[in-house]
């Protein structure tokens, strides 16, 4: 059978691009879930999309394939083409533009009266094309869902006619928007409507930190925050990989979060299941489905705010915990002072005495903060957290570092 590029199912491309080239470092023969031809088929699949970005390592156990992207040189993100690969039958693509065509004078029509224009269109094919009723009707139901046509319910007819069209915003708003923002391929698809013919744009934009892999998410991440703009619950599998399995449960989402040191993105939301507020990483969530609207949403998002006042990152233990540092800085010095008051986040910083600051915060999970602290190492002059054995692994991380640095030294 002839490979075909275009794909049904995104969920199983996203399966193979993230665990064989964003993470997995795998070779063909550590693939067991399917046969190595399903794994073969989606493989060409994504070497054709990413064929400027694909490297090779060869290790004892086989060739290694992994993406390897240079931002500078590279202004837009590679994966959007994955998405835009849909498979589509030649009925969808007749019918699409057929009914675009129909409602293209801004007319309303019912559904009887588009199926009669429909069938005018029939002498345009080499063989005839007729769409019934119920095919029309799903149709135009599913491009009223998405804000594309427009209908109107009088007596007992329904009224359809094509949705409200905007002016594209600027080149450059689109592509900021498509390589920084959750869901950015929205963007990327709309900047196809400009002519691709006019370079330069490419040009106009580069990041230094571009976290391209998190659009691989976009369709379960749309799911989620299109639940949390309407109230409501959703149902999520997600997997856990130190188990090595899957699970269940029914969160709220209150608000997502996206590390800038990683571009790793968590939703932070209350577990129905386990009655307690939880930190979801997106990447881990194979499965999401919109549920009901939730009646107790608003208190449930107050009580959330309250303790994302001690919240460094994503944890949410129950335990308060009290951190608390000095740090020292020199006359010329004073990027490093602002540089502790843009970061304290939900700490405290006060002027102990001239050269000398003290951070303090109260905090769920005071761990999150060890690697930021560890910044400022060889200017902290105090140190104490209530968790003992937070600061206990912190002080010997530093002996242990000292004692390597000091024999290399010594060599």
């Amino acid at each position: 059978m002839a490979f075909n590029e275009l794909i049904k199912n995104f969920a199983n491309i996203r399966d193979y691009m993230r665990e064989f080239y964003v993470y997995g470092f795998k070779s063909r023969e550590d693939f067991t879930s399917k046969s190595l031809r399903s794994y073969d088929d989606s493989r060409r699949r994504i070497e054709s999309w990413l064929s400027d970005h694909m490297s090779f390592s060869f290790t004892p156990d086989g060739k290694n394939v992994f993406i390897s992207v240079d931002s500078r040189s590279c202004g837009s993100n590679p994966l959007f083409k994955a998405w835009k690969s849909r498979s589509f039958t030649d009925g969808d693509i007749a019918l699409h533009f057929i009914l675009m065509d129909i409602l293209s004078e801004d007319k309303e029509l019912t559904l009887k009266e588009i199926l009669e224009e429909a069938d005018t269109y029939n002498g345009m094919f080499e063989e005839g094309r007729v769409f019934d009723i119920s095919t029309v009707r799903k149709k135009l139901n599913e491009y009223v869902d998405l804000g594309i046509v427009i209908s109107r319910k009088e007596g007992r007819n329904t009224y359809y006619k094509r949705g409200k069209e905007y002016e594209l915003p600027a080149r450059e708003v689109l592509r900021f928007f498509s390589e920084i923002s959750p869901c950015g391929v929205l963007g990327s698809f709309i900047e196809d409507k400009y002519d691709r013919s006019h370079k330069g744009i490419e040009d106009t934009l580069s990041f230094k930190h571009h976290y391209i892999t998190s659009t691989i998410d976009s369709e379960i991440l749309y799911t989620i925050l299109d639940a949390m703009g309407d109230k409501c619950e959703v149902d999520i599998t997600s997997v856990n990989h130190r188990r090595q399995e899957t699970f269940t449960d029914t969160i709220i989402p209150l608000k997502l979060k996206m590390s800038a040191q990683s571009g790793r993105q968590y939703i932070m939301c209350f577990s129905i299941k386990s009655e307690k507020m939880v930190a979801y990483r997106v990447d881990y969530i194979v499965d999401a489905a919109k549920g009901e609207a939730v009646s107790y949403y608003d208190e449930v998002k107050c009580k959330f705010a309250s303790m994302e006042e001690h919240i460094w990152g994503v944890s949410i233990p129950h335990a308060m915990e009290h951190v608390m540092f000095e740090i020292c800085y020199g006359k010329y010095e004073e990027y490093i002072r602002d540089r502790l008051i843009r970061e304290k986040r939900c700490g405290t910083v006060t002027l102990v005495r001239e050269g000398v600051l003290r951070f303090e915060a109260d905090v769920y999970d005071s761990t999150e903060l060890v690697p930021w602290i560890r910044t400022f190492i060889g200017r902290i002059t105090a140190l104490e957290f209530s968790n003992k054995g937070v600061e206990r692994r912190f002080r010997e991380d530093l002996l242990r570092m000292y004692e390597m640095y000091s024999e290399e030294e010594a060599k």
